[in-house]
C-alpha cells in the first residue's frame, strides 16, 4: 500500500481585470489557499503555496501555465470561466492538459446548479498537464468554496493515480 505525500506545492492563479489593477481586492484566491492548506494539514500533508493575479490575458495564463505544470503538484485557477468576452481560462487550460477528469466539474455543475441555476453556466475544467492536477474554478468565493468542497476529498488518492500509485 503506498503511503500518501508529506508535502504538496500548489499553484493559486486569480484571473481578474480589476483584481489586477487592484480596484478591488481579491477573495478566491486567498480563500482557496485557506480552503487548500486546512484540509491537507488535517490530512498530516504540508503545503506550500504561490499566489499570483494576473488580468484576463490569454497569452499570461498560458506562460504561467506551461511554466509551472511540471514544477508543482497542483493548480488551481479562479475566475474566467463564465461566459462573458473575457472568460477565456477553460479554452486556455484545455489544451495544456495531457488528460482530462469531466466526473468532477460535471457532478459540481449538477449539484450546485439544482440549487443555483446559474451554476449550470460554469464552463471549469479540471486534468492533468505534466505532472499537475489542475482544476479551474469560478471567482466567486462562494463558488470556490462549493467546488473545494467535492475536489478535496479527491485529491491525495488523484496525486497517487498521477504518480502510477493508488490503484
Amino acid at each position: 500500500m503506498s503511503t500518501p505525500p508529506t508535502e504538496l506545492s500548489a499553484l493559486i492563479v486569480v484571473l481578474s481585470d480589476r483584481a489586477y489593477k487592484k480596484i478591488y481586492k481579491d477573495e478566491s484566491g486567498p480563500l482557496l489557499e485557506k480552503l487548500l492548506k486546512n484540509y491537507l494539514s488535517e490530512k498530516r500533508v504540508a503545503l506550500q503555496t504561490t499566489l499570483t493575479v494576473l488580468p484576463d490575458d490569454e497569452a499570461l495564463l498560458k506562460a504561467t501555465l506551461e511554466k509551472n505544470r511540471n514544477k508543482v503538484d497542483l493548480i488551481f485557477t479562479s475566475g474566467g470561466t463564465g461566459l462573458g468576452p473575457r472568460d477565456i481560462t477553460p479554452e486556455v487550460v484545455r489544451p495544456l492538459m495531457d488528460k482530462e477528469i469531466p466526473g468532477i466539474m460535471e457532478m459540481i455543475r449538477v449539484k450546485y446548479g439544482m440549487q443555483f441555476p446559474n451554476a449550470l453556466l460554469s464552463r471549469g475544467v479540471a486534468g492533468v498537464a505534466g505532472k499537475s492536477l489542475v482544476y479551474t474554478l469560478p471567482g466567486n468565493p462562494r463558488a470556490v468554496n462549493d467546488y473545494m468542497k467535492e475536489i478535496m476529498p479527491t485529491l491525495l488518492h488523484s496525486i497517487k493515480m498521477l504518480h502510477g500509485e493508488g490503484h
